[in-house]
C-alpha cells in the first residue's frame, strides 16, 4: 500500500539559525517586499516556486540519511550508497505560497564524481554535507564547494555547510574521535563556514535533531530569494509577475523521483 500523500510543511516564517556567527541571513523574518507579494497572492492563483537544491559531500557522511529523516521522519539504519544522483521532491507552503524543494542526492564515490557533477547546474542552494567525526571529511568540504560552484554564479547560490552525525559529540560515544577532538572538528567547521560565507548546521539524521529546522530553513530562505529576484527582474510588485513557476533546471518534463545510474 502507498504512503498517504503529505501536507505541504508550511513555513509562516524564517526558522531560526543553528549558529548566529557562522550565518548570512541572520534577520528574524521575511523581507517586508517579500510579504507584500504574499499578501496579495491570497486573491490570486499561483503556480509551485521551485528551487533546486545540491546535496554533495564525501560517501558515507549522511546525505541520503539526512534527506530521508526529513521526508518519512525516520532513520534507515540499512540505507544504499547512491549510485550517481537521486532526485527527490518536497513541498512546501512559504507565508501562504506553495513552493518546493528539488533535493538533489549526488554520490560521494570518486568514481560517480563526474555523472553528478552534470546535475550541479542551475542551483539555488549547495549543501555541503561532512562528518562530525570525520575530519578528512571536513577537509575534502572545500573540494566538494568548488566543484559545485563551477557550474554555478557565486553570486546567487545560497551555501550551507552541514556537519552530521551530531548524536556522536553530544553525549554520544564514539570510538574514532574523543571528546575535545570533536569538539576541535566544529570548531574548523564554524571558521570554514565563515570563511566560504556559508551557513553552518549541526545536525543528527540518526535522532532528527536540528534536521527540520535546516530543511525550512533551506525553504525559507530559497523562497526568499526567488521572489526578490522575479522583483529585481520584473521590476514589478504584482504578484502574477513575482510568484510563479521559477523552475531554473532543464528537466521541467522529469518524474518527481529519479535515479541516475553509472553504465
Amino acid at each position: 500500500m502507498l504512503p498517504p500523500v503529505k501536507k505541504d510543511r508550511v513555513i509562516a516564517q524564517l526558522p531560526t539559525c543553528f549558529s548566529p556567527n557562522a550565518a548570512l541571513h541572520t534577520k528574524d523574518g521575511f523581507h517586508p517586499q517579500v510579504k507584500a507579494a504574499c499578501q496579495v497572492q491570497k486573491t490570486d492563483t499561483v503556480s509551485f516556486n521551485i528551487a533546486k537544491v545540491i546535496v554533495v559531500g564525501d560517501v558515507a557522511v549522511g546525505k541520503t540519511c539526512l534527506i530521508s529523516r526529513f521526508r518519512k521522519g525516520a532513520f534507515d539504519k540499512n540505507y544504499k550508497a547512491t549510485i550517481g544522483v537521486d532526485f527527490e521532491m518536497e513541498r512546501f507552503e512559504v507565508l501562504g505560497v506553495p513552493f518546493s524543494l528539488q533535493l538533489w542526492d549526488t554520490a560521494g564515490q570518486e568514481r560517480f564524481k563526474c555523472i553528478a557533477s552534470t546535475y550541479y547546474r542551475g542551483a539555488q542552494a549547495i549543501i555541503v554535507v561532512f562528518d562530525l567525526s570525520s575530519e578528512s571529511s571536513l577537509t575534502h568540504a572545500r573540494q566538494w564547494l568548488e566543484d559545485a560552484m563551477k557550474e554555478n554564479d557565486p553570486s546567487s547560490v545560497l551555501l550551507f555547510l552541514v556537519g552530521t552525525k551530531k548524536d556522536l559529540s553530544v553525549g554520544g560515544i564514539n570510538q574514532k574521535r574523543s571528546p575535545d577532538q570533536l569538539v576541535q572538528i566544529e570548531e574548523e567547521a564554524i571558521r570554514l563556514s565563515e570563511e566560504i560565507k556559508a551557513e553552518y548546521w549541526a545536525v543528527s539524521a540518526k535522532s532528527g535533531d536540528g534536521v527540520g529546522d535546516f530543511f525550512f530553513r533551506v525553504a525559507s530562505l530559497t523562497f526568499e530569494a526567488n521572489v526578490l529576484s522575479e522583483i529585481e527582474k520584473s521590476g514589478s510588485r504584482h504578484v502574477g509577475d513575482i510568484i510563479r513557476l521559477t523552475d531554473r533546471t532543464e528537466d521541467d518534463d522529469e518524474p518527481s523521483k529519479r535515479k541516475s545510474n553509472c553504465c
